[in-house]
């Protein structure tokens, strides 16, 4: 299907985070000026942000634009406010010890899902690659690469249960240690959504 330009300049400034119009322009195969008028009705929307940042030399601050929180919920969240309530009557009822069982059993079914959807006797590389399909389809919008020190990135443009871990950041803890176990690997999470960061961004090395 074939996408609007405002649907295809949400998804890169989610994927590629702030962008100039001209580097949005090219990426959509139009002028910077179209591509400037379609970010300004956008703007008037509500969905995206211009936000002036100094250049290294000495001429003006350059225009980067920014998803705004009204852009990022375009993305679906799993039915955020439905989540956030149901958990907190959870705890409100049964207690935390409720909520740390749920995480538990859905750790415990992830794990087992993503085992038998993972060639655990491929290399690391092969693993992660795996991995970040599973986590795409899932939507996180996920993407990986190798870094010159040979360490491995995942990145996760979106968090579909954002909302869940906001109210339960047990829910952020149990993902990192399926990462751990499923890779058989070092994981390390270096960017954090919950945070402020625009993604979550976890770096992988092989175990010691």
């Amino acid at each position: 299907m074939r996408q609007s330009p405002a649907n295809r300049i949400l998804i890169l400034l989610k994927t590629d985070g702030p962008q100039l119009a001209a580097a949005v322009g090219d990426a959509l195969g139009i002028s910077s000026e179209a591509a400037r008028q379609q970010l300004t009705k956008m703007a008037e929307e509500g969905l995206v942000e211009p936000v002036a940042e100094a250049s290294s030399g000495r001429g003006r601050p350059r225009q980067f634009w920014h998803l705004t929180a009204a852009g990022n919920r375009q993305f679906p969240d799993g039915h955020a406010d439905l989540t956030a309530t149901l958990l907190a009557t959870m705890v409100s009822q049964l207690g935390q010890g409720a909520v740390d069982a749920v995480i538990s059993a859905r750790e415990t079914e992830t794990l087992r899902r993503y085992r038998s959807e993972i060639d655990l006797t491929a290399d690391l590389s092969s693993r992660v690659t795996s991995l970040a399909a599973i986590r795409t389809r899932e939507g996180y919008m996920a993407d990986h690469w190798q870094d010159k020190d040979g360490s491995l990135v995942l990145v996760e443009n979106h968090c579909p249960i954002c909302a869940a871990a906001s109210a339960c950041a047990g829910f952020c803890r149990s993902e990192l240690e399926t990462f751990r176990m499923v890779l058989g690997a070092d994981v390390e999470r270096e960017e954090h959504i919950l945070l402020g960061a625009r993604r979550c961004a976890y770096r992988i090395r092989d175990a010691a």
